[in-house]
């Protein structure tokens, strides 16, 4: 795999460097991205998002949501006191541990997570500042008098 220098993208510009951390952790993955457990992200709303994971035999009590730095975590471990004397012929339901990692983009809130017939369902949110949302400026007719004087 190919390894690029983003130094200049840090010296050429002022608050991108973001992105340029994003590239970087994009750029050095391994390629090998986790496929366990299996979910689904869907478009709720216009600004409503819900992350659907497949987490068929834990309990509501052994998963764990956790927002930290920019970035959703799901994680899963199941309980020390499993019942050993069971004897499977086939167990093709994984219980495996596993910590699934969401990066969340400026402004997105997580709002609430429900887990339901083996299914963990996260709502998110986002929610875009005043300050940020797109807006019209009024554009002020001058008076001609004060003009023609200024010009003169």
């Amino acid at each position: 795999m190919r390894s690029f220098d983003l130094a200049p993208l840090y010296r050429a510009s002022i608050g991108f460097d973001q992105v340029a951390d994003m590239m970087d952790r994009v750029l050095s993955n391994d390629g090998t991205a986790p496929t366990y457990p299996p979910y689904n992200i869907e478009k709720t709303a216009d600004d409503a998002y819900r992350i659907s994971i497949a987490v068929a035999g834990f309990t509501g009590d052994e998963l764990s949501v956790e927002v930290k730095e920019g970035a959703l975590l799901v994680s899963a471990r199941k309980a020390e006191h499993e019942n050993t004397d069971r004897t499977y012929l086939h167990r093709g339901i994984a219980t495996r541990a596993f910590e699934r990692r969401f990066q969340l983009a400026d402004h997105v809130q997580v709002t609430g997570a429900v887990h339901e017939n083996g299914m963990l369902h996260i709502e998110l949110h986002r929610e875009i500042p005043e300050a940020l949302k797109p807006r019209q400026i009024e554009i002020a007719k001058s008076d001609t008098k004060t003009l023609e004087a200024t010009v003169n």
